[in-house]
């Protein structure tokens, strides 16, 4: 891991912009901890940490308040990273179909997700091992948001991961159900009813497939972008059982 730049934002938040080998990350720490940090790795939809930025530094900042250290990487073929042609096609059949009013088939999200978790989960995990060598950073470890499928993936294999919030809001390969069967850990959900991107009722399917003995839905009125400010809190509540 090499760090490329350092800010300290308004509220002491240190920002530090990083390289792993070809990907491009974040790590924000606190301001001021007696204690190595839990960390909580933020997870993103594939729209590039440029055009994500403003949204993640909030989070970050947030979680910063309740005593989090978090990080984030560039998503495969985002950003400023190498173009994927089959993904990107992929992209371009989902836009063509939501745009025709047409059902989004089973090709499409499989072509549009599966190959992002096969790359993009061992990419988390290397970044997760650079991550916890950094004398500021402890365990345990969260993750929080994204793709959900990513999510999914990672809390199977990766048992450094003991709690994560999902965002039900991504297509979901139906090969991905059977891995949800395979969560255990801690999970808090988080639904948006009238998501126009999501199907409500394959969330549902979801949320009932996923093996935790503690997990929770929180479904909330509105579209994909209507998550209420409150949500946070109760997601912030989470980590903070789970991560200290």
């Amino acid at each position: 891991m090499h760090f490329t730049s350092e800010q300290r934002l308004d509220d002491g938040v240190l920002e530090r912009e990083f390289t792993l080998g070809e990907i491009p990350g974040i790590l924000w720490t606190p301001a001021s901890a007696s204690a190595p940090a839990p960390l909580i790795l933020l997870g993103h939809p594939p729209l590039g940490l440029r055009k994500m930025y403003p949204r993640l530094v909030a989070r970050a900042r947030h979680s910063a308040a309740e005593g989090f250290a978090t990080a984030t990487i560039e998503l495969p073929g985002s950003g400023d990273r190498p173009r994927w042609p089959a993904v990107e096609q992929a992209r371009a059949d989902l836009r063509r179909a939501m745009e025709a009013g047409e059902p989004v088939s089973d090709e499409i999200v499989d072509a549009l997700i599966l190959p992002l978790v096969e790359k993009a989960v061992p990419e988390w995990q290397a970044a997760l091992e650079a991550l916890l060598l950094l004398p500021e950073i402890g365990g345990p470890v969260g993750y929080s948001g994204g793709v959900i499928s990513i999510g999914i993936r990672l809390a199977v294999v990766e048992p450094r991961i003991v709690a994560a919030g999902f965002f039900a809001g991504s297509f979901v390969p139906r090969a991905m159900f059977e891995e949800a069967r395979q969560v255990t850990i801690p999970l808090h959900v988080l639904l948006q009813w009238d998501d126009e991107r999501n199907d409500r009722q394959a969330a549902l399917d979801l949320f009932d497939a996923f093996s935790s003995k503690e997990k929770s839905l929180h479904a909330n009125m509105g579209g994909h972008t209507g998550v209420p400010q409150f949500a946070g809190d109760a997601a912030a509540q989470f980590f903070t059982r789970h991560l200290k």
